[in-house]
């Protein structure tokens, strides 16, 4: 068929580089089941581990990663690249030249304590209070999970008082870079490798989030936020994938290890046409919209604790507030930056705008 019939077409490519091999296969399957060129750079490196079954491995590894509090969605390539980043192989691309077999027998001899800090920086994100569908950018860990190697931290680094501060900083270094656009997106794999270099040029110094940054800034990714950028921050609507992570930075002071809740300060079901008909007289159609549209933003929004809101339910803010006692009341409007709380919907819309101010004036602090 193929030498004397001629029914089959073919081209003999004479290149023997596996990294052409693999492309040629890529093209060539892909009318079958899918594989990702992670999928063959993963067969790759299941054909040269001798110890362990690569696949079964990386695959277990993802499950129980995933498995953390309520939930992430890391997958293999993530695992594959936070191999390549924490064995200090070359650049963390996926290139076949990184998956040669001395590569590959590092990352074998040194995969359990990888394994065990991908795991230990999964728990952390989810002490801030991030799961899958918080979590904006995968990469973002990937830094984290190679200091932490790098300074052998166990699970008492997740509790010990005295390393607080180091977690606050990468709490904050963390939630800045997601909140910042463009960081985690194209040049992602020589941003990684310029971090690394960062975090193991630092020795044993606590988490270098100002090097980093420094670092980032000269590669294009400053993290940096003008006055536009910092106004739209607080525009940020209800259900928005970065309002948990602004509110987070905020009001850092939580211990969002227990269930938050984003909750609207005046509740949502006040802003019906029907209640607002009520309470104001010849109030029209558009300033009911316009007042139910700013009822769902960030000026509008806190993180509270499930029992909290549970307990909150419909009631006005300034009614629960005076369920409270005084000291417990004082320090609630202080550290939410409520300030001056309205007893009915009349003042809602000058609360809203002085809070806007309050929240904005909060961002610009933190992300300096």
């Amino acid at each position: 068929v193929v030498r004397e019939k001629h029914v089959v077409c073919f081209y003999e490519e004479p290149n023997q580089d596996l990294e052409q091999v693999l492309q040629i296969f890529i093209r060539t399957n892909s009318g079958g089941t899918a594989l990702a060129y992670s999928d063959l750079l993963l067969s790759v490196a299941v054909a040269q581990w001798s110890q362990h079954d690569a696949r079964e491995e990386i695959h277990k590894t993802v499950d129980d990663l995933n498995n953390t509090g309520n939930g992430f969605k890391l997958s293999k390539d993530w695992v594959l690249k936070a191999g390549l980043m924490l064995s200090d192989i070359g650049s963390v691309g996926f290139k076949v030249e990184n998956f040669n077999r001395e590569n590959m027998n590092i990352l074998e001899q040194k995969w359990r304590k990888i394994q065990a800090a991908l795991k230990l920086t999964v728990s952390l994100v989810w002490d801030f209070g991030f799961s899958g569908e918080t979590l904006l950018a995968d990469s973002a860990l990937l830094p984290i999970a190679y200091y932490l190697y790098r300074r052998k931290a166990g699970d008492s680094y997740l509790r010990k008082s005295s390393l607080r501060e180091d977690r606050e900083e990468i709490r904050r270094w963390l939630l800045t870079s997601l909140l910042k656009s463009g960081i985690w997106g194209s040049g992602l794999d020589t941003l990684l490798t310029e971090i690394r270099s960062v975090v193991r040029e630092s020795g044993d110094a606590p988490f270098p989030a100002q090097t980093i940054r420094e670092a980032m800034r000269a590669r294009g990714k400053s993290m940096a936020f003008d006055d536009e950028e910092i106004h739209a921050l607080t525009e940020l609507t209800y259900g928005d994938r970065l309002t948990f992570p602004v509110l987070s930075l905020i009001f850092g002071h939580l211990d969002t290890r227990g269930r938050f809740h984003v909750d609207h300060i005046f509740p949502k079901s006040r802003f019906s046409k029907k209640r607002l008909r009520a309470k104001c007289n010849n109030i029209s159609d558009d300033a009911i919209d316009k007042l139910a549209e700013l009822a769902d933003m960030l000026p509008n929004l806190q993180l509270l604790a499930e029992h909290s809101n549970v307990e909150k339910q419909d009631k006005l803010p300034a009614e629960w507030l005076a369920t409270l006692d005084q000291p417990t009341r004082s320090e609630y409007k202080r550290s939410h930056l409520l300030g001056d709380v309205p007893e009915d919907m009349s003042g809602f819309r000058r609360f809203h705008e002085e809070r806007r101010n309050r929240l904005a004036k909060r961002i610009r602090e933190l992300v300096e």
